[in-house]
């Protein structure tokens, strides 16, 4: 297929993996992030880690909107679904997200929950406009991606005047996560996370451009490389992200040229702002709390906001006591750390965030089987 099979190319993945390991140091420890779930997936799925030397470690970050969502926030759509009776939409991977009293969305639809899966927004608003009688919510998550068709479906609704259709807006802001991680305890003081650069998220930076990596290249030295999500992508930013490091740069560099630039998309951006506000605080899971981080909807829209209408308020839940995928995220442990992972934690019967979405590090490991090669 053209334009796809050019990025899986197994001879040009062996000239880069061979260029890495010249071009690595071998008296020095190199540490980079894939921030995005999407990164995450290809260097397991392609086995892009066993092309690597030993002194370059890649640690999985906390880039998949399923695993940061806290389980207060599902907590809220059960509600919704239980309580209010309203017919609930959301995402596929949302709906097994475990969340307290060992519920999910998916056992309150198993209780008489209204509650259905949509492929997008403007699912949820179809649904809304053809039956007006029913009162439909959806349950809006994610990173800058997706955000702004959460946008256009309540500018839609507006001028529609569907006032049976609401948005549980929990999106959430890349930039903030990052500065939270280079400002953790485990990076800053303990320094039992190293990183030595990001490999910058691929679809959200379509949006926002390169421009906001541009303050952690600058104000926390790390060079940050904006790369596809092909393994060939991921292979030449790795390349890029040593040579940064070897020459002493703290750049942003792009090499998903072919779909980002430094602006990001200008009209995205403004119906996002037109319709959203940040807030003062939300809660990542892994993260804690983390000031101005995500997104709420702006008064002119409050008719459609469910938080307003039903006044639901936030109840932060802790994660099971066994799982570890908080300390994943953060990137402090690997997915082989957490005594859950392929035993009692597996896709069939996740026990955590990260084992739900196949952008989480653990289903990632998991599908790809690259835990049992280690073992063997």
């Amino acid at each position: 297929m053209k334009y796809v099979d050019e990025y899986r190319d197994g001879s040009v993945a062996t000239q880069l993996a061979a260029a890495i390991a010249a071009e690595a140091d071998p008296q020095r420890r190199y540490a980079f992030m894939e921030f995005c779930g999407g990164h995450t997936h290809a260097i397991s799925r392609y086995g892009v880690s066993d092309l690597l030397p030993p002194q370059v470690r890649m640690i999985h970050g906390p880039g998949c909107p399923v695993c940061v969502l806290p389980i207060g926030r599902i907590d809220q759509a059960i509600r919704l679904a239980l309580e209010h009776k309203v017919t609930l939409c959301a995402y596929g991977d949302t709906l097994r997200v475990p969340a307290s009293a060992g519920m999910s969305l998916l056992k309150a639809k198993a209780r008489g929950g209204d509650i259905r899966m949509v492929y997008s927004a403007a699912d949820a608003l179809a649904l809304a406009r053809d039956e007006p009688t029913r009162e439909v919510v959806f349950f809006a998550i994610g990173f800058e991606t997706t955000t702004p068709p959460t946008a256009l479906v309540l500018r839609q609704a507006r001028q529609l005047g569907l006032r049976n259709f609401l948005v549980l807006c929990c999106h959430v802001l890349t930039p903030s996560a990052i500065g939270t991680i280079l400002e953790s305890q485990e990076v800053r003081q303990l320094g039992t996370v190293p990183i030595d650069g990001f490999i910058g998220p691929a679809h959200v930076s379509t949006v926002i451009g390169s421009r906001p990596y541009e303050f952690f290249a600058e104000e926390y030295r790390k060079p940050v490389v904006i790369a596809g999500f092909e393994p060939l992508d991921v292979m030449q930013a790795i390349l890029m992200l040593v040579r940064q490091v070897n020459e002493g740069r703290c750049e942003v560099e792009n090499e998903f040229t072919r779909a980002v630039n430094r602006d990001g998309n200008l009209k995205a951006q403004q119906h996002v702002s037109e319709v959203f506000e940040l807030r003062k605080s939300f809660e990542w899971r892994g993260l804690g709390m983390v000031p101005y981080s995500a997104l709420k909807i702006r008064s002119a829209y409050a008719e459609w906001d469910a938080e307003r209408r039903y006044a639901l308020n936030y109840q932060g839940v802790a994660d099971h006591k066994a799982c570890e995928c908080g300390a994943i995220l953060r990137g402090v442990k690997k997915p082989t750390d957490c005594k859950l992972f392929a035993t009692v934690c597996t896709p069939d019967n996740p026990m955590g965030s990260c084992m739900v979405s196949s952008e989480g590090g653990c289903a990632a490991h998991y599908t790809y089987g690259r835990f049992r090669e280690r073992v063997a």
